[in-house]
Parts: structure tokens; sequence; C-alpha cells
């Protein structure tokens, strides 16, 4: 698989406090990578360093097969877009005012402009002040910025903060969009749910350090599911010390692979106890992150 980011011990630190730790990500060329994390795990930093708007302390970052670098960043440039932080604008311009600076100072065509404000679906609302622009819209202004020099890469830092639903919908289906265009998308979110319909490939970082990364799939693979235990005489399991909590079915145990589940239930059966069912629990991909990452909250 063909590799559009590609770092290798990517370490960032200040002082004695180390952000980012020994990160080897791969984004694959065509996906949209998802990347998650708990408040200071160091995402945004990690970004920074792709986009060379910090340096690192340590390691390699290779971007489009090419290393990241001061002698290679100018070159690079043109084929990454980005969004970091709050949206570009002046506010007493309008939106057709702010892309004509953007045209100039990156000294691209018309088609160019006009096309990135299409595929964004600003165009009835170019020729409003930005002031006036929903916080939506500045988020598909800053988008259409960054498109707008036909990139193959971009990389945006929680674009759907602060949106309403609706909002948030529409940088979905964009996200999807410009997927399906062949544009790779890495795209930092505190919302899980929209990660979860959006991103093909995902990284969970953690105390600077990447605890996962793969697809939907390999994550729920990695982690076992909630067993319940159907019985009608819970509390005589409970007197058998086995690590459960009541459920409204009976009994609901963490953390038990096949073998142990088995064991379980001979257990159980050996001493009498009623047993009707047991099943696993279809967890979400929010409960998956949150016991990867200790149980801490997102950004």
């Amino acid at each position: 698989m063909s590799h559009i980011i590609a770092t290798e011990g990517l370490t960032k630190t200040y002082g004695a406090r180390t952000v980012v730790d020994e990160l080897d990500l791969r984004v694959p060329e065509g996906s949209i990578y998802g990347f998650l994390g708990p408040n200071g795990s160091g995402k945004s930093t990690t970004m920074k360093m792709l986009l060379s708007l910090v340096r690192p302390t340590r390691g390699k970052i290779n971007v489009l097969g090419r290393p990241v670098n001061r002698h290679t960043r100018h070159d690079l440039a043109p084929h990454i877009g980005s969004l970091i932080e709050a949206p570009p604008g002046y506010g007493h311009l309008t939106g057709r005012e702010n892309m004509a600076i953007v045209r100039r100072m990156l000294d691209l065509t018309d088609r160019q402009v006009e096309r990135a404000i299409t595929t964004v679906r600003l165009r009835e609302h170019m020729d409003k002040p930005v002031r006036a622009y929903s916080l939506g819209m500045k988020q598909r202004l800053g988008i259409a910025m960054a498109l707008a020099r036909e990139p193959r890469l971009l990389v945006l830092d929680e674009p759907t903060n602060g949106l309403d639903p609706a909002g948030i919908e529409e940088i979905r289906e964009l996200l999807v969009t410009l997927a399906g265009k062949g544009i790779t998308v890495m795209v930092s979110s505190h919302l899980i749910e929209e990660i979860d319909r959006t991103a093909s490939v995902l990284g969970i970082l953690a105390q600077g350090k990447l605890i996962f990364q793969g697809t939907r799939t390999e994550l729920f693979d990695r982690s076992v599911p909630d067993l319940v235990v159907e019985t009608p005489a819970p509390e005589r399991a409970l007197a058998l010390d086995v690590p459960a909590v009541r459920a409204p079915e009976g009994l609901r145990l963490s953390g038990l692979g096949e073998d142990d589940t088995a064991a379980l239930v001979r257990h159980l059966a050996h001493h009498d106890v009623p047993i009707h069912g047991v099943w696993r629990v279809r967890r979400s991909l929010e409960e998956v992150f949150m016991d990867l990452t200790g149980r801490r909250g997102l950004v």
C-alpha cells in the first residue's frame, strides 16, 4: 500500500516534557485518516510538524515519497493543503475578495479558485462579507483556500469544532467527496461518531504515543467486547467471587477472552448456577476508544 505520509520515530519535546513520542504514522494514499486522541495527546503538534510549522526534536517525516526538510518543503507545499486552528479570512472582505488574495499569493488561475469554491458549495455566498458567514461557512471557505492549489494531501485540524449538526454534516459530506476525487484527507476531531462515519483508517494517540493505527475492523479485533451471562441467580455467581457486575439479564463481565469465557461457564455450571444464555455486547467506537486511552475524554 502506498503511503502519502510516513514518519519514523517522530518526537517533539519542550524541555523535559515530551509532547509527541516516537510516532510511526502511515497514512495510505487516497484514504480519510481519522486522527483521534484525548486533550493534550499531541495531535495538533503532530500535524504542525507534518506541515513544517513546528520543527521535530528528532525523527523522520516523508510526505509524497520525499523527506520533509528545509530543502524540500518549498517543493512539497503546492501539493499540500491545510486548515489548522481558526479558519482564515478577513472579516471585512467578501469571500470572493479573500479568495482573490489567495489566488495572487499562490499564483493560481481563476479556474483553480472557481473549482475550489464549487467543491465546498459556497458560490452563492461569495459576495457576502466573511463576518456575516456562519462558522460552518467560514470553515468551508478555509477549506476552499486549502483546495485552491489542487493538493494531493489535505490536513485538517478539528474542522467540525463548534459547528451545529447541520454544519457537521456538510463537512462530513465534503470530506467524503474529496476522498472520492483522490485527495488524501488527514483529519483530527473531537467527535468520534463523525470520524467513525468518514474515516477509512484510524490513528489514536494517548499521552503523545500512537496506541493504535489501522482500520475500524482491526481496532475492534483488538478490543474484547463485554460478556453478558443471562442467569436468574446472579447473586449465586457473585458469591463465587466472579469478577462481574449486575446487569438486567444477570451478569456483565469485561476483558474475558474465549478461553476465559469457557472456563467461566464451566465454573458456574459446576456450582449449579443456572445459565440461560451467554453473548458478547456490541461496542461502539467511543467505548473502545475510551478503554484504549484509559477512559480519558477527547479534545
